[in-house]
Formats: C-alpha cells, sequence, structure tokens
C-alpha cells in the first residue's frame, strides 16, 4: 500500500530567505528538499525569513517581529539586535509549534539553539540535520533536548566530530541532478561560494595561477574586510569575480570550466559546491577538510596532500585531466538529491513511529 505524504513543518534561517541567488549552501540546500518533499505528495510548511520564493508553493511561517524599546538598548549588556531578533523570531515558532498539533514531524534544518533546548516543549517528533561541527550554542542546547529527538549529520566526519554529544544518523547532502547539468568545459578554473576567511577565495586564485590557469570566482560577500584586504587586490591577471549568481549562471559558469577549485581552511561538513561542481561533470580540486574527503572520489577529483597553495596547484593540475563523463556519473551516483530525501522521508517514519506508534498509509 503507498504511504501516505506527511505533514512536515521545515524550521530554515530566520535571517536570509529561501530565495536565488542563495545566501549559501544552507539555503540552496532548504530550497531543494523542500521543493523534492512536495513533488512527491508531502505537505510542507516552510518557516523562514521573509521574501522567501513563492514558487516553493509552501505555506511560509515569516518570523515574528522584535525591536527592543528604546529603554532596552540602553542597557550596555544587551545582546546586539539582530541577535535578539533572531532569538525571538526562535522563541515564537517554538512556543507556537508546542501548541500545534497539525504536523506529523518537524525538521529543524536552522543553525539556531532554540529548537533544540525548547524541543521537550513539542509533541510533534523533531528531526535535526547537524550542517556544522559542535558548537558551544548548540552543545548546550542538545544537553535540554528531547529524549525523543532525533539527528542527521550532513557527512560522516560531522557525525564523528558530535559523537561525544549526540548519537546521529548520516544522511549525506545532495544536489538536484537534474538542475546541475553537465557542461562542455572549459579552460579556465572556477571557485564558487561565500567570500569569507574560511572558505580561503584568495588561496584559490594564488594556487590557479601557480597551476597555470585562470580562474573565475562568484559568491555573495559575507566579510567585506576580508574582500577587501584579500581577494580585491589579487584580482585581474586572470582572476574575475562574477558577483553573486542565481543557480542557472552559476551552472553555467562552473559547467564551462576545467576544474572546480574548493579551497576551505576549515572543516568542511560537507562541501556542497564541490557536489555541484561535479554534477556538472567539472572535477574538483580540493583541501582534504572534512566532508570534502567523502565527496570528492577517486574518479571525480585530486585532494591535495596537504594546506598548501604548492599542494593545491599540484591536485589542480592533474585535476584538470579527469573525464567529465566519468565525474558527471560518480555525482548521479553517489550525490543525488533524491537519494537524500529518500533517506529524509524514512527518517520522518521512523520518527513519526517512535513517539506516536504509527503514521497512516
Amino acid at each position: 500500500m503507498e504511504e501516505a505524504g506527511l505533514r512536515v513543518c521545515f524550521i530554515a534561517s530566520s535571517q536570509f530567505p529561501i530565495r536565488e541567488p542563495f545566501a549559501g549552501g544552507l539555503e540552496a540546500f532548504t530550497h531543494g528538499v523542500v521543493k523534492k518533499l512536495m513533488a512527491r505528495g508531502h505537505t510542507v510548511t516552510l518557516f523562514a525569513a521573509e521574501g522567501s520564493d513563492p514558487a516553493l508553493g509552501a505555506e511560509v511561517l515569516v518570523p515574528e517581529l522584535f525591536n527592543s524599546s528604546e529603554a532596552g538598548r540602553r542597557d550596555v549588556t544587551a545582546m546586539p539586535e539582530e541577535w535578539m531578533q533572531q532569538h525571538h523570531a526562535y522563541l515564537g515558532l517554538m512556543l507556537r509549534l508546542a501548541r500545534a498539533r497539525e504536523f506529523d514531524v518537524i525538521h529543524n534544518n536552522s543553525l539556531h539553539h532554540l529548537p533544540l533546548a525548547l524541543s521537550s516543549l513539542v509533541r510533534t517528533p523533531i528531526v535535526t540535520t547537524l550542517h556544522t561541527p559542535p558548537t558551544p550554542w548548540l552543545e548546550s542546547a542538545a544537553a535540554f533536548c528531547s529524549p525523543s529527538a532525533s539527528f542527521a549529520a550532513v557527512s560522516s566526519a560531522t557525525a564523528q566530530a558530535w559523537s561525544p554529544v549526540l548519537d546521529t544518523t548520516v544522511i549525506s547532502n545532495g544536489v538536484d541532478t537534474n538542475v546541475w547539468q553537465p557542461g562542455p568545459g572549459g579552460p579556465d578554473c572556477v571557485w564558487t561560494g561565500r567570500m569569507v576567511k574560511e572558505k580561503a577565495p584568495h588561496v584559490a586564485i594564488d594556487a590557479a595561477r601557480a597551476a597555470g590557469f585562470r580562474i573565475a570566482l562568484a559568491g555573495p560577500v559575507m566579510d567585506e574586510n576580508y574582500f577587501s584586504s584579500e581577494v580585491v587586490p589579487r584580482l585581474g591577471e586572470g582572476a574575475s569575480y562574477y558577483g553573486h549568481l542565481t543557480q542557472e549562471q552559476l551552472r553555467a559558469l562552473v559547467g564551462h570550466s576545467a576544474v572546480a577549485v574548493v579551497s576551505s581552511m576549515w572543516e568542511e561538513p560537507y562541501g556542497l559546491v564541490a557536489a555541484e561542481a561535479l554534477a556538472c561533470g567539472t572535477p574538483v580540486a580540493a583541501f582534504p577538510r572534512g566532508g570534502l574527503v567523502e565527496v570528492v572520489g577517486q574518479d571525480a577529483g585530486v585532494l591535495a596532500t596537504h594546506g598548501t597553495v604548492e599542494a593545491l596547484a599540484r591536485a589542480i593540475r592533474a585535476t584538470a585531466s579527469l573525464d567529465r563523463t566519468k565525474v558527471r556519473a560518480y555525482a548521479v551516483e553517489h550525490h543525488s538529491l533524491d537519494r537524500t530525501v529518500s533517506d529524509y522521508e524514512a527518517l520522518y517514519r521512523r520518527a513519526a513511529t517512535a513517539v506516536t506508534g504509527g503514521l497512516p498509509v
């Protein structure tokens, strides 16, 4: 008998709308999963920032707004206004969900601590995706989470990082391989992502130059000081910045490139930009940081032997000769969003059965 669709409350960011151009991989992943869930017959109510994509078709719960009073702002110990606005938004949501009975499962896809800390107030089963290594805020909240809470880590590396704190199921992220289609390749390198120090686009520029390649860069500038001091001086002479692009524009840029460079200087929980590039048939040269080791397979890219510009340059040169057809096939087999969503559907039903004793079929 065919299983009935679920009623899913999907908790996303209260800060960044779920729309293109995406603020980062978390927002892109949220958009893709919600679309897939709805296409499979599930009813999704999305908690997300105002201005999220109406084309999703999901009901959107806009966060409650908060503006502190003049007296409150005079408090010298007060947290920044943006912090208070996010706190207020998630506090209001969790108190609302404590009274709600219209959902079969809640998927917490945010990075905020309150959905964990207040999960014991909510009768509906909660599934939380761990998109980052442990942080003090999330570790503290996890100590108070509901005993029935379920957790999915986006990679084995992330699961291992959380293992002293939580038991997790590994459900690796994925990309829609119907959207990220193979491209013809080209002569240049490409780098995509958030312009922040830990993603190190300046290192990608240096490595591409050392390898003898031009490089195109694209992504939102999240740290203006870093961008102006480390990236802008390196532009020109074969390095160009194309701005904050839509998925269609990124697909064209990545698909017409020889190598996608991933220069992360922190332990990447997953590495969505690498999976997107592989789906375009563009092989990846990357540092072996965190989940990237799991994303970049032997036939799909080359991992640098260590974290230096010279090692990444050698990886770029070795990557450029890989077969794009095999790279694409690897992505379809290992990094499909369809597989990701199927794994979440199974986790949803396990979580709901554990709490309620069963779901209608």
